[in-house]
């Protein structure tokens, strides 16, 4: 009898159709994540369960599924995953690193161009018939040839929007946990404190996991540190920021401008304050929405899956001392 998986979202066919080569598979195919009392059911009956990080899987979860072995998230990140009840049941808990790097790096600079030129308000401008003539203090923005990028995280993302940076002669320093002394050779990178961080920084781009340390990271005492011409990039989590502390940097002026990817909660409200101001791009995190990034994905976490249904060590395993207590 084939192991049973269930998906929690419609992901690219070449990931479901890895699994059905060894499991029957089940997909949640509606547009939004499945109602908890959805989850609920469906994982009682299953060995796998490929979740998303809109999927909070936490012990009351877990408990539920009987025969459950294997959570492959189809992401980089799993707070929305509780690791350690996963770990006390003995059940592997997979991601998707590595992968998305390329293409996230690329929004992160994609934001950071946008928001320093004020690209999107621009092109709204437009579209709603307001140029009327080549204004020579309309849309002024920031220089990014040669500024100051400033880096908190130097993972595998920070590391490749620090190389994109490069090609406009940016002075890049960073902050990490974990001195990357190699990296500093290779791509001239400056290791700094946070505070240097905030207080030189002409743009700041996030790359941090979010954690207990990293919750609110960015709040009103670090936006008091920022220059006035400061633009912030976030393609990490939302909940680094405090919203509430940007929108009032950004009316009083306190930085210049900010780039959001990520936003707490996800979908925000229709009315968010932060959607009244020009000086803010916000994007339905898409940071990894390439066709070929997100084929990746699913192939990945179909992999893992597939592996750990089989009682392999998943490629991708993240809770890696559950192998003790197996």
């Amino acid at each position: 009898m084939k192991p049973r998986v269930f998906i929690t979202r419609l992901i690219p066919d070449i990931g479901i159709k890895k699994l059905q080569e060894v499991a029957e598979v089940k997909v949640w195919s509606g547009e939004l994540p499945p109602p908890r009392e959805v989850l609920m059911q469906e994982v009682k009956e299953v060995d796998g369960l490929v979740s998303l990080l809109t999927d909070k899987i936490d012990g009351e979860l877990m408990d539920a599924g009987k025969n459950l072995k294997v959570i492959s998230n189809y992401a980089v990140g799993f707070d929305n995953i509780d690791l350690d009840a996963a770990t006390q049941r003995g059940l592997l808990v997979t991601n998707t690193p590595g992968v998305l790097t390329e293409t996230t790096a690329d929004l992160a600079f994609a934001l950071l161009l946008a928001t320093a030129r004020s690209v999107v308000w621009a092109d709204k401008f437009t579209r709603e018939g307001k140029w009327k003539t080549w204004e020579p203090l309309k849309f002024l923005g920031q220089d990014i040839y040669g500024a100051q990028l400033g880096l908190l995280g130097f993972g595998r993302i920070g590391c490749a929007v620090a190389k994109r940076a490069r090609g406009f002669d940016m002075k890049v320093k960073y902050y990490d946990l974990f001195r990357n002394e190699q990296a500093e050779k290779e791509l001239g990178v400056e290791y700094a404190s946070i505070d240097e961080i905030l207080t030189q920084s002409d743009f700041i781009s996030l790359h941090v996991p979010l954690t207990k340390d990293t919750r609110h990271l960015i709040n009103k005492d670090s936006l008091k540190k920022m220059k006035k011409n400061a633009v912030i990039i976030n393609t990490a989590r939302g909940p680094i920021i405090n919203e509430d502390d940007l929108y009032e940097a950004l009316v009083n002026g306190t930085i210049w401008a900010a780039g959001l990817d990520v936003m707490d909660p996800e979908p925000p409200r229709a009315d968010h304050p932060l959607f009244k101001l020009d000086n803010v791009v916000v994007l339905p995190h898409i940071a990894s929405a390439s066709i070929a990034t997100r084929n990746k994905m699913a192939l990945m976490a179909a992999e893992n899956m597939i592996a750990g249904l089989r009682g392999e060590i998943p490629p991708n395993l993240v809770n890696t001392s559950v192998l003790r207590n197996n």
